[in-house]
């Protein structure tokens, strides 16, 4: 069995979906390559591909042979350790094989590499720690360009060309103004009437300005496809021509000729426009993961051999011993070596109150370090930390396809030659039947057809409220896996939700203790030691609760876990089974006089274990887990929507309820194993329910998975993120409504998009081949249909949920 590996691309060169439709096409039919999928608003693809069949090189390589760029990274290394040309021989190899690494190319003399890679595989820290592991030492020299830095720059590009576009448009939209009776009284300069004139302004437009669309048209012709390029070139290029061909013709002669200079260049002008309007948009859309870019540090304050050293956040190795002062970032993840201090990590838990931390805590970068020095020890760097991970999770959603873009996708693939096909139709109609020979209208009606058409607009109206939605999400702690997620969610009818750790704090508190057979100092003693060996959370409440009362813990000789039913141990030469009434049946143990004391803790909501030592009923231990705050008036918002809510979990019936009913949900189902879960799902799944399942991603793993959607409750640790399809980051339930509702206002949002793309090229059309529409209307109608479509999809960005 082979293991297939993702990459990310960022792209350049698309204009519309029928770009990003070609590329999908001509990447699918590659040997060795599993599935791609492009996304036109983030400008980047996600290919997963068999490494065995094909590389990285010839994945980029098909992308440029269809006519568009892959965008790379660039970064220069200061090298220290190299004696001859053998190292920096030696260096060069090792980074040339690395993945991601495009280029790599090491000067002995002046100790430098200099390396061209693609940031979505492969990290600066990646580089130096893969420099350093062969030996050598590396220092990152200046900061590569990132992928904002192109977007910006081509937005620069963009508006540098729409001025002169412009400038010279704009005498020529002052002829076409001047052409109206009702405008009659503006004053027209006589020069400006000049075919010659006309041209000469006209031509640098169509040709120097309207050279990307040249190009771009020729790029998808040859491979045998055609997009929006295709239709402006045609459009304006017959414009153009045609004018030209009438000036010839005025040459000794008295013909007024029929010029059409101005469509042209205004269409080309008012495209660009449209175009720039859409960058700056499509910039915004990518808000949220700026902001989470911006809570990293930027420097780490490391000690190495007994030496402090400020050093880019880059360079910080595992292993490393970092300095945090007060009011400083953690820099990295990592844990407490020396110090103690409370760390604000509202922006990770969403929880305002910060938290103690002491020697061995785990601390999470990017969080805030209130009033204590400390010395950490790395644990995890770049793309590993919790902060990473929850970008890389936004990132892979924005970038993800909604199964709703298929039907845009495919009507886009197939809709530019329909168009084209429609206004040669068009043009012949006219020119033969209804003003025959009148090759004039025929062309203005051709043109009017070929620019309304663009299907920019369908191409952009799912990713961009995607990329909205779910960076938005991210911004309340809501973590879409993907965007096919973010379009189910909003279908749930019901939701199960565990009950220790999701609707409770998941931190019970030993509250009863019941002894019927020796002193109870000895019987806690023998109970504490056999829990201490458990990881299960109510044992490591009975534990704390007999530390704290200062009881010194026996030895265990033996110890066996029996999931979901309790723990079989030997402690100073005592043999104990704790648990519940199942166990005690199972080892023949008479528990007749804790009935009544078991049920009575159990309608408080407290879990009552049974013990057993050698073999005789010696008392119980009752625990309590108190209940979030918050609970309550989060169930009864999910049934404000018209959801069920149904509380699973594996303790006994009594205790289930007692909680169930303090929340409210609409339907208890207690002790259930942890492989019973799934089967629960299924059960409500086979009833036609469309289950969201509601854990804290660990034990509750087969039931996420089985469930329609599963949402882990967590602290956006990687564990958590691999386990469902959403991460609820701040582990409150008023997230699942959260998360719900904002499913809901996406894909309303998306409906709306598709609606008016679809409404505006299935109505503008016929509009403009009746000849009710002017070719530069058609162009700025054209421009405003994509623009208001970003627009529209970024009212996402303030929605408000609770």
């Amino acid at each position: 069995m082979t293991n297939n590996k993702e990459m990310n691309v960022q792209l350049s060169g698309m204009t519309c979906a029928a770009c990003a439709t070609r590329i999908e096409k001509g990447l699918n039919k590659m040997e060795g390559v599993t599935s791609a999928n492009v996304n036109l608003a983030l400008e980047k693809s996600t290919i997963t591909y068999n490494p065995e069949e094909v590389s990285e090189r010839d994945v980029k390589a098909k992308i440029e042979s269809l006519g568009y760029g892959v965008i790379e990274e660039k970064a220069e290394f200061d090298i220290t350790g190299m004696t001859c040309a053998a190292c920096s021989a030696r260096i060069e190899k090792v980074l040339n094989k690395m993945e991601g690494i495009d280029e790599a190319s090491v000067n002995l003399a002046l100790e430098k590499a200099t390396v061209t890679f693609n940031p979505s595989t492969v990290s600066v820290h990646d580089i130096i720690a893969k420099i350093e592991k062969v030996g050598y030492g590396a220092h990152q020299q200046t900061e590569g360009q990132s992928s904002e830095d192109h977007r910006e720059k081509a937005i620069r590009i963009q508006k540098r060309k729409f001025i002169f576009a412009a400038i010279l448009s704009l005498p020529l939209l002052w002829t076409m103004v001047g052409h109206f009776s009702f405008t009659s009284f503006i004053y027209m300069p006589e020069i400006l009437m000049n075919p010659w004139v006309q041209m000469a302004l006209a031509t640098p437009v169509q040709f120097i300005i309207g050279k990307q669309f040249y190009v771009g048209a020729y790029k998808a012709l040859r491979n045998g496809s055609a997009n929006m390029d295709v239709l402006v070139v045609m459009g304006t290029s017959a414009a153009y021509f045609y004018s030209v061909y009438q000036a010839f013709l005025t040459l000794n002669t008295n013909i007024e000729p029929h010029l059409y200079f101005e469509t042209s260049a205004v269409l080309i002008t008012l495209i660009l426009l449209g175009k720039l309007f859409e960058a700056q948009a499509k910039g915004r859309s990518s808000e949220a993961i700026k902001k989470l870019m911006g809570l990293q540090a930027k420097t780490a304050l490391v000690e190495r051999d007994g030496v402090e050293k400020e050093i880019p956040l880059e360079e910080v190795l595992i292993g490393d011993i970092v300095h945090v002062k007060p009011g400083e970032k953690i820099p990295v993840d990592g844990e407490v070596v020396t110090g103690a201090t409370a760390v604000d990590e509202s922006m990770l838990t969403g929880e305002s109150l910060p938290v103690t931390k002491q020697v061995g805590d785990e601390l999470f970068g990017s969080t805030v370090n209130k009033n204590g020095f400390i010395k950490m020890k790395t644990t995890k760097v770049g793309r590993d930390t919790a902060l990473a991970q929850i970008i890389k999770v936004v990132e892979d959603a924005q970038g993800s396809k909604a199964p709703i873009q298929r039907l845009a996708d495919t009507i886009s693939g197939i809709f530019v030659p329909i168009v084209v096909g429609i206004a040669v139709l068009t043009f012949l109609v006219w020119f033969i039947w209804i003003t025959p020979g009148n090759f004039t209208q025929a062309l203005e009606v051709f043109i009017a057809v070929l620019v309304i058409a663009c299907p920019c607009a369908l191409g952009l109206a799912t990713p961009t409220s995607i990329m909205a939605g779910s960076g938005r999400a991210a911004e309340f702690g809501i973590l879409f896996k993907g965007g096919e997620h973010l379009e189910q969610t909003q279908a749930i009818d019901t939701v199960v939700v565990d009950k220790t750790g999701t609707v409770t704090h998941g931190q019970p508190k030993l509250t009863d203790v019941k002894v019927v057979k020796g002193q109870e100092e000895t019987f806690l003693a023998l109970v504490a030691a056999a829990e201490k060996q458990s990881e299960h959370p109510l044992a490591e409440a009975i534990v704390a609760g007999v530390e704290a009362r200062q009881i010194t813990i026996g030895n265990v000789q033996y110890f066996e876990a029996i999931p979901g039913h309790g723990v079989i141990a030997t402690v100073d030469g005592q043999g104990l089974i704790i648990g519940t009434r199942k166990l005690m049946a199972q080892s023949q143990i008479d528990i007749t006089a804790a009935e009544q004391l078991m049920t009575t803790l159990e309608r408080e909501g407290k879990t009552a274990m049974l013990v057993g030592i050698n073999g005789e009923y010696a008392g119980l231990v009752a625990v309590a887990d108190t209940v979030k705050e918050t609970s309550a008036e989060a169930i009864r918002r999910l049934k404000d929507m018209d959801i069920t809510v149904i509380m699973m979990t594996g303790d006994n019936i009594r205790t289930a309820e007692a909680i169930g009913k303090e929340v409210g949900v609409d339907e208890v189902i207690a002790e259930v194993l942890p492989e019973g879960k799934a089967e629960e799902v299924k059960k409500l799944q086979a009833q036609g329910k469309k289950v969201a399942m509601v854990g804290d991603g660990i034990n509750d793993a087969p039931a996420l998975a089985t469930a329609n959607i599963g949402m882990a409750i967590g602290t956006g640790t990687d564990v958590a993120m691999e386990a469902a399809d959403i991460t609820l980051i701040r582990g409150d339930l008023n997230s699942i409504a959260d998360a719900i509702m904002m499913s809901r206002k996406t894909m309303r949002n998306i409906k709306q998009n598709l609606f008016w793309a679809f409404a505006y090229n299935t109505l503008g059309i016929p509009i403009a081949a009746i000849g009710l529409l002017a070719p530069w209307v058609a162009g700025a109608a054209m421009a405003f249909s994509s623009v208001s479509v970003v627009l529209n999809a970024l009212r996402l960005q303030r929605v408000k949920l609770h």
